[in-house]
């Protein structure tokens, strides 16, 4: 059967939509706010109506159909290529990554299909083609974005829940790089999202199941090719993270990211991936090869007008490579606190900053903070600061 992404499958109250139809609904004027759709995700799951997170609030599609397998399909296995289709199909214990774009649009997206008790299922997540430029991330203390730019070597985390735009400011560094000095870049990703013209760099993309086995095979290959610059899409698991250390000990710079709530949690997560024997090498080999870790969350803007990112940085200074040295990295919050003029701030404080300039709520100030303490250190509502809108 062939499957045509403009076939009208799908009914919502008098309407039959294609599944390009659905997609492209993200950018309707009504979802979109500060030029960025507040549509990031939809659902297709067999016996559910389609659902859609709008500002981090999952959605059904008003007066949807109730989605059946067929329906699924003829969704779903249009924006996959046929060797994933017929993966799909052969194999029940698979799920699939795939990249899909509107070519008419500015925006691509990412694809997880999998299958579930009810059937085939995915998740479409809305990714720009264009890459912010780094002064329009959010980046929270003055000066870092360009220091990171300029990084010669180390190891840059970028740590956060799924969904929090860790890839998009990971990308946005690789593109001021890329444009900014001529080195040698090479990406691993799964899947690519964001495409990269060589401009001052040389840079190489490669995607896990297509071009590469594996993160650590990929990065493995990659050390061989004299990189400068290496993005590893994801430390997964203990080859990998060995590599990503030797790599930025070495002298190349290495991005990467984490799904860990904050950067105390990233150097725990790598250091519980070894055994205990070896903690005091990792600690030892951490201390010297880390340069920054960065926590991040979207934190939904007042009057519901999108969301914004608060950050959490921790850079390894004489304090931090101590404490890692000596083993009581369990420490290292309160030095992120106490030295925020070397570069670092938490995510408290970065969201105490958020509200008292008007960005964000106290409510969501407290929700999204990672310690309790932030309740006693934010003013009253009515001492909130109004700034320039970011």
């Amino acid at each position: 059967m062939n499957y045509n992404p403009d076939d009208k499958v799908y009914q919502a109250d008098d309407h039959i939509y294609s599944i390009n139809d659905l997609l492209r609904s993200a950018l309707d004027p009504e979802y979109v706010a500060n030029g960025m759709p507040r549509i990031s995700d939809f659902h297709i799951k067999v016996g559910q109506t389609v659902r859609f997170r709008l500002d981090d609030d999952l959605q059904a599609i008003p007066n949807g159909a109730i989605v059946t397998q067929e329906i699924a399909e003829r969704l779903i296995y249009p924006l996959l290529s046929e060797k994933h289709v017929k993966k799909m199909k052969e194999d029940v214990l698979v799920d699939v990554d795939a990249g899909y774009e509107l070519v008419e649009d500015q925006y691509s997206f990412r694809i997880n299909a999998f299958r579930d008790r009810d059937g085939i299922a995915a998740t479409i997540r809305l990714l720009p083609k264009h890459v912010p430029d780094v002064s329009e991330v959010g980046f929270p203390t003055e000066g870092l974005a360009e220091e990171l730019v300029h990084l010669k070597r180390g190891l840059v985390l970028v740590t956060g829940i799924t969904g929090s735009g860790k890839s998009t400011t990971i990308a946005s560094l690789i593109n001021a790089i890329n444009r900014q000095r001529p080195v040698r870049i090479i990406t691993l990703e799964d899947p690519i999202e964001y495409m990269f013209d060589s401009e001052a760099s040389l840079i190489s993309q490669r995607e896990v199941g297509e071009h590469v086995d594996s993160f650590s095979r990929g990065l493995f290959s990659a050390l061989r090719e004299n990189p400068d610059v290496v993005y590893v899409g994801e430390m997964r698991d203990i080859e990998t993270a060995s590599l990503a250390l030797t790599a930025a000990e070495t002298g190349h710079l290495v991005f990467s990211t984490l799904h860990t709530r904050d950067c105390v949690g990233a150097i725990t997560r790598i250091i519980d991936m070894y055994p205990p024997e070896r903690e005091k090498e990792i600690t030892t080999q951490l201390s010297f090869s880390m340069d920054y870790v960065i926590s991040q969350k979207l934190v939904p803007r007042i009057h519901g007008d999108g969301r914004l990112v608060a950050m959490e940085v921790m850079r390894n200074s004489t304090g931090i490579s101590n404490l890692l040295r000596t083993g009581k990295w369990h420490q290292l919050y309160s030095i992120m606190e106490t030295k925020s003029g070397e570069g670092m701030i938490t995510m408290e404080q970065c969201l105490l900053d958020l509200y008292e300039q008007g960005y964000i709520s106290r409510e969501d100030a407290i929700l999204y903070a990672n310690r309790d303490e932030i309740v006693g250190r934010l003013p009253p509502p009515d001492m909130g600061k109004k700034k320039k809108r970011r």
